[in-house]
């Protein structure tokens, strides 16, 4: 049965629950919660009307949502993988990060930061032994104005290549993984992995879904960014591989255009910018980072 083969004393009785259901929430002290709760209440009513969901399909998005609870620990959160895969976590990035000028886009944070990373001079290493293929990063990190951003911390973290980060393997150490700062002209520079493309933990109850509905668990190769700076919005994003096999099909939605890089690659042998020596090939890539104003006054249109 569809919602327009609902007859009209049944429509009045599924919006009548809606309507009360939604002044539940009228006593709210906080405004904003009251708002958010009564949308929520609208929006999942509409959901089960308009689907004519069955007992026994709601009873499988409990246990579903059960599963995600006990999958999830300290090291994996199931929650925000299900909003990656449903693209609510970029749907919240870009209303959180409105256009503003020419300031790089934001994309998702992911599951795998890990506070506290190893801090690496201009130059440094940020694998840590990880394996794959070095990659040399530069760029820049400047304002909207053109002007240079001094002392912007970078965070910089990524899968090796074995499409696994540290925190996923039984070791218990750092590695693709660090912190460094940019210099007075802005700058930054350090060594790092050439990104490949991996699975998210597709295990638990996210993957099943996945392979249910017939989507991929594979993320585009990529590379983390979060870069902070005093008096600038905060950055969370990643820069992408130019001609990558997944690419767009990314599972969590997180590729942008303007986020593609080239990633040169040099045979073994070749010189590297700072005359590191390295065992077969590598690659290049620049990134310049430009951060918007902490409240800027109107986004661009």
């Amino acid at each position: 049965m569809t919602s327009t083969q609902v007859t009209d004393v049944q429509q009045k009785r599924e919006q009548d629950l809606v309507d009360t259901v939604v002044r539940s929430f009228d006593g709210a002290g906080d405004e904003r919660l009251r708002f958010i709760m009564q949308t929520l209440v609208k929006h999942l009513h509409a959901v089960v009307r308009e689907t004519r969901l069955t007992e026994k399909e709601w009873e499988q998005a409990i246990a579903f949502l059960t599963d995600a609870g006990a999958i999830t620990d300290d090291k994996r959160q199931e929650f925000i993988l299900l909003s990656d895969v449903l693209g609510v976590s970029m749907q919240v990035i870009g209303v959180n990060n409105q256009a503003y000028a020419d300031a790089t886009e934001a994309t998702v944070f992911g599951p795998f930061f890990v506070d506290g990373s190893p801090r690496i001079e201009l130059g440094g290493d940020m694998a840590f032994g990880a394996p794959g293929e070095p990659c040399w990063a530069t760029g820049t990190v400047k304002d909207t104005d053109g002007n240079p951003v001094r002392g912007a911390r970078i965070e910089v973290w990524e899968a090796d290549a074995d499409g696994l980060y540290d925190v996923q393997r039984p070791e218990g150490h750092m590695a693709a993984r660090a912190h460094l700062f940019s210099d007075d002209a802005g700058e930054y520079r350090f060594w790092g992995l050439t990104p490949t493309p991996y699975p998210i933990p597709a295990d638990g109850p996210v993957g099943k879904m996945l392979d249910a509905v017939g989507r991929s668990p594979m993320r585009a190769s990529h590379l983390h960014f979060m870069v902070t700076a005093r008096g600038l919005r905060r950055l969370v994003t990643h820069i992408f591989v130019r001609g990558d096999e997944i690419g767009w099909k990314d599972t969590v939605f997180g590729v942008k255009e303007s986020l593609i890089k080239d990633f040169v690659r040099h045979p073994a042998g070749t010189s590297t910018p700072d005359g590191r020596s390295v065992e077969g090939p590598w690659t290049e890539v620049r990134f310049d980072i430009v951060l918007a104003p902490a409240e800027p006054a109107q986004p661009s249109v």
